[in-house]
């Protein structure tokens, strides 16, 4: 790779700003993670992929009905080295969804491991299917 190669560019206006709004001191880029769901009678369960993400820089939060997940990819730099080419600079993972009514968000379980996250949903009580008894008479 030469001095002159341009790997991206980007017009005029469309940079990449901080949580912190109008403020370029932290530019990051959103990445929506790859999320598996699977659903069965007694919730849903998903993975997201989220590579280089510590606990500490991991947010899920559940609020009016929608679920957001929001974390920072920690790349680490060997002591010593230096970083000479870098294609996404502070990575920042951002997905959101709508949940149903059906589901108990008050007793979601979230775990993360090896860079996956995993959030267990189940469904209230009242919305589990249920088996109904026809009598003959």
């Amino acid at each position: 790779m030469n001095d002159s190669t341009e790997l991206a560019s980007r017009r005029a206006g469309t940079e990449v700003t901080s949580r912190q709004g109008g403020d370029l001191a932290k530019q990051f880029t959103r990445i929506a993670p790859a999320v598996d769901v699977f659903e069965d009678s007694r919730g849903i369960t998903l993975y997201a992929d989220l590579p280089g993400v510590p606990r500490d820089k991991l947010e899920v939060h559940v609020q009016d009905g929608s679920l957001n997940i929001d974390a920072e990819a920690v790349i680490p730099t060997p002591p010593g080295l230096r970083l000479q080419h870098g294609e996404v600079r502070n990575p920042h993972f951002w997905r959101a969804f709508t949940l149903s009514p059906d589901f108990d968000v008050s007793r979601i379980d979230a775990q993360l491991r090896d860079g996956v996250l995993k959030l267990t949903i189940p469904r209230r009580e009242e919305a589990k299917p249920r088996r109904i008894e026809v009598s003959v008479g």
